[in-house]
């Protein structure tokens, strides 16, 4: 049989005539493909002391299972036994009364198509070999008797951007497609001249097989799209349930399937072939963040353009005019909706940042987050190989860790910052004091020393292993990888990696991972607490002041203005020194290699570090600071108003220019009056408006009513009045102005401004956190001026 190589794009395990059958659909040079495994038994562990037990639980639910003793044991050091069952549906049932019965069972929650792969190691490319079969003149290839093993396959991935136009009731008015191979929307109406292609068709039931039509005969690989999940396919699955009609959009002639979970009322889709990416999921995934997440803002700020409809209402009463009297113009709308999620995937590489994570981890391309799925994927195989099952969750005796080193900051106003970070610091620390699961079930065995039958000290009771582990290697491979993407200016594959690699950390130190141990997650961050404190300890020997750390990042006053050339000498040297004197340090200490590396990261030439306000002490996680010169000079704003999205652009638009004016040593009084004088003569009233988030839904706030619930009733309200849909019954996000009857609704704003507020309550501590560091004061500059007589 010829070995051949693919990308594996869905995988499905189900039960047929009593066996399992995996189903694997790849993307491969020659085409779409469907491998079919089948007789592949599920298995989970349980202790050998508990055979018998299971073995009559198995005869009272009457099903075939086969026990196997094993050289295996969990983390306890309990032999174990593998407990295999023909099929799923056996598989589960027999583990669940199991569990009932007190019988411990370990891996039972891993899927049987997530094992097969994982347990080949399998990580997106696959090579494969197997029986091909007659497939009567299909689109694809599809394989039998197949046997697979991993492959280091890149796909060239065909995507189509979808997004439908609907009323406010939910009927279907048309759905947007857009894809190189072809670019159209189907609507439903009677035929029009028009610039932009349309399919017509006659009504809602033939628009949505006119849609099923074109994934077989366009056949795409990944559908992307805006909420495309929540939104349009929630939608359409629903439409279809109204016309009794099975959406048909998967390879092979298979339905989608459509569901939504009881406990976090997520959406998730399954089409058999297609992978589907929403924009907004695989945008936090990569770790960008934006103000706001509709497609407009998104697009304006990516691209440059966007739409023309911004408010919803004007939308929805725009795209139901449009429909009953333009349609061509509805075409225009919708399918600029999906040229907009074209270019904005194209512009910051998202689906090759979702391929490489997938080649790196093994997870799906659609999984959203899935850290902890990742670190499973690559650790339990190894475990396994080891001699270990690995351990259940167990958020019943879960232990918080310390977070990361906050260091009290000693605020002023400063002349040349340096700012010295720890290059990936909880890797590092992983790497250089060997920390990993397996590692410490091992390091118990041994006594604390140097030598190499001895154990490395950690935190809490923590102590490893010097050989056997798997964490530190994982970590190694992923830092050469991501130092060569960096050279080759792989920016999609270099941010996966950072992602992944700082995840470890984090899965460590979570109850939602079967191999959390408070001793694991504490022996990397008081690690880093002691790392922090010993590096403020150096700095300041050579006569400079450590005013902040945060984490990984120390900030150090050279108590005088340096040029950028002078800055830099001194932030080399430093960092040199410091870091010769960590490798003596874990060398003489605990016979180690220090992986540590500190680095120069920025020369701020003037620095505030503000107090927290109302207070004379130090504010942590807050700061501004002036870098570069000339055309590349900026202010750089963390914790504060300017970077948060929860403040008006008002306060954003006057720090940004007061502290302009205060760190070129500018008297900012007259601005600051003026400023507040526009304020209040409403020549800033576009600039007013707030952005926050419901992070509950709307009645589920009883107690404390924040001002944004207060405007969201308001405006749901109204909405219900004039017969229009509720906005913020689930969540949301709701702009208002503050009135002198309170927050308002931007949509349904009826009141005069407050004024007053947004000067105390926008304007006051912005100007507070700077201004008495240069002798003046906000209240005197914004009252108003009396005159002579």
């Amino acid at each position: 049989m010829t070995i051949q190589q693919g990308f594996v794009l869905t995988r499905q395990a189900r039960d047929v005539s009593g066996h399992t059958q995996i189903e694997l659909w790849l993307s491969t040079p020659d085409g779409p493909t469907q491998l079919i495994i089948d007789g592949e038994r599920p298995v989970f562990f349980i202790d050998q002391a508990s055979i018998s037990s299971a073995s009559t639980v198995a005869e009272q639910l009457n099903i075939k299972v086969d026990i196997k003793p094993l050289s295996l044991c969990n983390f306890e050091h309990q032999p174990m036994a593998a407990c295999y069952c023909d099929n799923t549906k056996d598989s589960l049932r027999w583990s669940d009364l199991l569990t009932q019965n007190n019988v411990v069972t370990h891996e039972s929650d891993i899927r049987l198509a997530d094992r097969y792969l994982m347990e080949r190691f399998i990580k997106g490319g696959i090579e494969y070999s197997g029986r091909p079969t007659q497939n009567n003149g299909a689109a694809y290839k599809k394989f039998t008797h197949v046997k697979c093993r991993q492959g280091d396959y890149t796909p060239k991935l065909s995507v189509v951007s979808l997004d439908i136009e609907c009323s406010e009731k939910g009927l279907l008015y048309s759905i947007g497609l857009d894809s190189p191979s072809d670019s159209r929307v189907i609507m439903v109406g009677d035929p029009e001249p028009s610039d932009t292609p349309i399919q017509w068709v006659e009504n809602e039931r033939a628009l949505l097989l006119a849609m099923v039509d074109w994934f077989q005969a366009f056949d795409p690989d990944v559908i992307i799209g805006w909420s495309v999940i929540d939104f349009d396919f929630r939608l359409l699955h629903k439409r279809a349930e109204f016309h009794k009609i099975k959406l048909m959009i998967g390879r092979g002639h298979q339905a989608s399937f459509f569901r939504t979970s009881n406990t976090s009322q997520q959406s998730f889709i399954t089409i058999p072939g297609r992978v589907v990416l929403d924009g907004i999921d695989t945008l936090k995934t990569a770790t960008y963040h934006f103000r706001s997440w509709s497609l407009e803002s998104v697009s304006q700020q990516l691209l440059g353009e966007g739409k023309q409809i911004h408010n919803v209402h004007d939308r929805m009463d725009e795209i139901n005019t449009m429909f009953r009297q333009d349609k061509t113009a509805l075409a225009r709308y919708n399918l600029q909706d999906c040229v907009l999620v074209n270019k904005i995937f194209n512009l910051t590489h998202l689906l090759d940042f979702a391929i490489e994570r997938t080649k790196l981890t093994g997870v799906e391309l659609d999984r959203i987050g899935g850290s902890v799925a990742a670190f499973t994927n690559l650790y339990l195989p190894q475990i396994h190989r080891a001699g270990y099952v690995a351990p259940n969750l167990e958020p019943e005796n879960w232990i918080a860790s310390p977070g990361g080193y906050v260091m009290d900051s000693i605020p002023n106003l400063y002349d040349s910052v340096l700012v010295l970070d720890f290059k990936s610091l909880y890797p590092a620390i992983i790497r250089s004091f060997l920390i990993d699961p397996m590692g410490l079930i091992e390091g118990l065995k041994l006594p604390i020393g140097t030598e190499e039958n001895q154990a490395v000290p950690g935190f809490r009771g923590g102590q490893f292993h010097r050989t056997r582990h798997f964490l530190p290697n994982m970590i190694e491979q992923l830092w050469a990888a991501r130092d060569v993407a960096k050279r080759n200016n792989e920016k999609a594959f270099s941010q996966a990696i950072k992602i992944i690699m700082n995840s470890f950390y984090g899965v460590l130190g979570s109850s939602g991972c079967r191999f959390f141990d408070t001793r694991l997650a504490s022996s990397i961050t008081m690690r880093g607490h002691e790392i922090m404190k010993q590096t403020k300890i150096l700095i300041e020997a050579k006569g400079y002041q450590v005013i902040y750390g945060d984490t990984d990042s120390t900030f150090v006053s050279l108590n005088g203005q340096y040029s950028q050339q002078q800055a830099d000498e001194i932030g080399n040297q430093l960092v040199e020194y410091v870091n010769q004197w960590w490798s003596q340090h874990l060398r003489d200490e605990f016979n180690l290699t220090s992986i540590l590396e500190l680095e120069y990261e920025t020369h701020y030439r003037r620095f505030l570090m503000p107090t927290i306000r109302g207070q004379e002490t130090g504010s942590k996680k807050r700061y501004a600071g002036l870098i570069g010169e000339g055309d590349a000079e900026r202010i750089i704003f963390k914790g504060l108003e300017s970077a948060r999205t929860d403040w008006t652009p008002l306060a954003q638009d006057f720090q940004q220019t007061l502290y302009n004016m205060v760190f070129h040593g500018e008297n900012p009084s007259d601005y600051i009056r003026h400023f507040v004088e526009q304020t209040l003569n409403g020549e800033f009233d576009d600039s007013l408006i707030y952005q926050k988030r419901l992070r509950r839904r709307l009645h589920e706030y009883q107690k404390n009513i924040p001002p944004q619930v207060r405007a969201a009733r308001m405006a749901d309200e109204i909405n219900a009045q004039l017969g229009r849909p509720l906005q913020y019954q689930n969540k949301g996000r709701i702009e208002y102005i503050i009135t002198l009857n309170g927050p308002e609704p931007r949509e349904y704003q009826k009141s005069a401004i407050d004024y007053q507020h947004y000067i105390d309550k926008q304007l006051r501590p912005v100007a507070e956190a700077i201004l008495p560091f240069i002798g003046l004061d906000f209240s005197t500059l914004s009252e108003p001026q009396l005159g002579l007589f």
